[in-house]
């Protein structure tokens, strides 16, 4: 392999006692025309080397196939349902509406508002009779969202654009005339564009520039809000966290008071806490994790908000994570996530008791949704690695379940089976891997087989199907997925023995996941590889550089990877808590302990490895890609390729299917070329 040019800095900076070398510090620097040269050379390197790899035609056309449409839980309002919807030929999911016995109708459709299909749809927040919709759009991935509001009868634009900044937090009052929402200030500092946030409140058709300032001055500038107003709009509930931290101030205002007033229900303590009042019974529900690791739902007065009057109704279940519930007329609905499998069982909604278990449909992941009044009726968001997401139907009384919608279009599956097996860690944890392969698949120790993982800011990998995993392993692959330490799937101790100085833990779990697929027959060294995006780039970037004998390949999306810096660029001054600060000497060490950039070895003969960023990605920076590519293809002793793949007009976060197809095109065949999987017709 001949790699662009690409000169390296003699710079190293003694950072807390500790010699910090940066030879590719001017890659951070996207607008130099020395770096526009060095990125359009790694654009014509990688379209050389993916452009002529076989298959892709066929998975083109195959991950098209396998990707039916999309249909979301519904939302019921009056008369009205309205739910997300995607037709398998188009790009974005649109929303519509059925009113009473008439045919249902598209009211927003993000290719309608731009054809390109570079404007994402962020965020929907219904008014209360359902007579208005708010919608956030961004474009080119930027996720600077505005905020724009409908009638839903006419079509028409009531009020709009308001800025927000991030996508944020939208509650309606009663009426449809006056809303609360989070957005940023109208003028921050360079480079602070998603932070500086606050609560308004604003009414339609007038300037946001005159909103009314609710909440958020004099706070940490990284602070993240939420706002929900009960359904006859009498409370306002507002959750304050600093960044990613797992952990939330929580106020509650009675609206119907002269002045409002915001009471703590909970401040200054190391809890996520959430809910509001509810119309029908008038008390505060709240779902929390204070003195509940794996949560619990408690129940009181909104008179006396405090922990001290909290009533268990579902308590802490010994194992399980309780990660959803739903209110009905005389029930309560609850998902618990046991071995990462989700249960759904029916409580008592005064004293909690269990009524019944509901069966579903497999190992699965579930989450649940019912009238804002309650009614008697409950939807089942389901799927798990063989079932596209489909939405189940549960009358609660009778406690007949059955289907309530399907995705678009029809997709044939191959005989697929999704296996679960526990893996001792280092330190003897154990941790959970999902391994999908076709059924009676050889452990010839030869198999070509991806590796995923996460393992971060409380995220579970819960079971879901996906078109990728189901392409690669129809192909006669097999495909992985490792529940790592760092995420939720045992709820919050999980999430903390991979964060911050545990950090380590989460890369430990990956590599003795690779060594169990290994150990188990599955393949080889040869024949694995790995994938991960974001803070799964980190686990990958760390895996290849900690391991390299270990793997044959790695595909690293979005990914940190310079933890000295990584606070200085995106949003990485919100992931302090999670990582740690570089400004800190302990919390150094930790970082440089792991940091994918700072553990090159010359002369190290490295996986191939496909680094995919996108440049309108306002989360992670594409600089810390730039520079572990950069040194990984000037360190490497082997023939492997080292590759950077660039996109334009996308970000971190949403895109259209067809960019989403040809992302998962380029990573599939490069990850085949380099196992040895081939796929039909290549």
């Amino acid at each position: 392999m001949r790699y662009p040019e690409a000169r390296r800095l003699d710079l190293v900076e003694d950072l807390h006692g500790h010699a910090v070398a940066d030879p590719y510090r001017w890659l951070e620097d996207a607008g130099s025309e020395e770096t526009a040269a060095w990125s359009l050379a790694q654009d014509e390197l990688v379209r050389d080397q993916l452009d002529e790899l076989p298959g892709r035609d066929h998975l083109r056309r195959r991950l098209r196939e396998l990707l039916p449409g999309m249909i979301g839980p519904p939302t019921v309002l009056g008369d009205r349902v309205f739910h997300l919807r995607r037709l398998p030929e188009e790009e974005h999911a649109v929303l519509v509406v059925r009113e009473g016995d008439a045919e249902e109708r598209v009211i927003l459709d993000p290719m309608v508002l731009d054809p390109s299909g570079t404007t994402t749809l962020d965020a929907i927040s219904l008014s209360k009779e359902g007579d208005r919709v708010g919608y956030q759009v961004s474009s080119g991935g930027d996720e600077l969202s505005r905020l724009w509001v409908i009638d839903v009868t006419t079509g028409e634009v009531v009020d709009g654009p308001v800025p927000m900044g991030r996508t944020g937090s939208v509650a309606w009052l009663a009426g449809g005339d006056e809303l609360f929402y989070v957005r940023r200030l109208l003028e921050v500092p360079p480079g602070e564009e998603h932070f500086h946030r606050r609560v308004y409140r604003h009414r339609l058709g007038t300037d946001p520039a005159a909103d009314e300032l609710v909440f958020g001055e004099g706070r940490d500038p990284r602070t993240y809000y939420g706002v929900s107003t009960s359904r006859d709009g009498g409370w306002l509930s507002i959750s304050a966290a600093v960044g990613t931290e797992p952990r939330n101030d929580l106020y509650l205002a009675d609206l119907s008071a002269p002045e409002l007033r915001l009471v703590p229900v909970q401040e200054g303590v190391d809890a996520r806490t959430s809910g509001g009042v509810r119309s029908d019974d008038g008390l505060l529900w709240l779902f929390t994790d204070l003195d509940a690791p794996r949560y619990r739902l408690v129940v009181c007065d909104p008179g006396t908000p405090e922990a001290a009057h909290w009533r268990d109704l579902l308590p802490q279940d010994p194992e399980a994570v309780l990660t959803d519930y739903t209110i009905t007329d005389d029930a309560v609905v609850a998902v618990r996530q046991r071995d990462v499998v989700s249960e759904v069982t029916v409580h008592d909604r005064v004293t909690g008791n269990v009524r019944a278990p509901v069966a579903l449909p497999g190992l699965g992941s579930a989450s649940v949704t019912s009238r804002p009044e309650g009614g008697r009726e409950v939807w089942i968001g389901y799927s798990d690695h063989v079932t596209p997401y489909r939405v189940l139907h549960l009358d609660v009384p009778t406690g007949e379940l059955g289907i309530h919608a399907v995705p678009p279009g029809t997709v044939e599956l191959p005989s697929i089976v999704a296996t679960q097996v526990f893996v001792d860690s280092t330190d003897g944890a154990r941790v959970p891997m999902m391994v999908i392969a076709l059924e009676d698949t050889p452990r010839d120790g030869v198999r070509p087989t991806i590796l995923y993982g996460y393992g971060g800011f409380g995220n579970a990998l819960t079971p879901s199907y996906g078109s990728t995993a189901t392409a690669w392993v129809e192909a006669g692959g097999v495909y992985v997925i490792a529940n790592l330490r760092g995420g939720n799937e045992y709820g919050e101790p999980w999430h903390r023995a991979g964060m911050r100085g545990e950090k380590q833990h989460t890369f430990d779990d990956f590599l003795a996941c690779a060594e169990r697929l290994v150990a188990d027959g599955w393949t080889s060294p040869e024949h694995l590889g790995i994938s991960g995006g974001s803070n799964g780039g980190l686990l990958v970037g760390a895996a290849l550089t900690q391991r390299p004998d270990l793997f044959a390949s790695v595909v690293c999306s979005a990914p940190l990877l310079d933890m000295v810096r990584y606070e200085q660029f995106g949003l990485g001054a919100t992931w302090n808590d999670e990582y740690g600060s570089a400004e800190k000497p302990d919390e150094l060490e930790w970082l440089l302990s792991y940091s994918p950039y700072h553990h090159v070895v010359e002369g190290t003969d490295y996986p191939a490895a496909l680094f995919t960023v996108f440049d309108g990605d306002s989360r992670v920076d594409p600089l810390h890609a730039r520079k572990l590519c950069a040194e990984l293809q000037w360190a490497t002793a082997g023939e492997r390729p080292i590759l950077l793949r660039r996109e334009r007009d996308v970000g971190h976060g949403a895109r259209s299917v067809t960019r989403s197809i040809e992302l998962s095109v380029d990573s599939l065949v490069f990850e085949a070329d380099r196992l040895g999987l081939t796929f039909p017709g290549a």
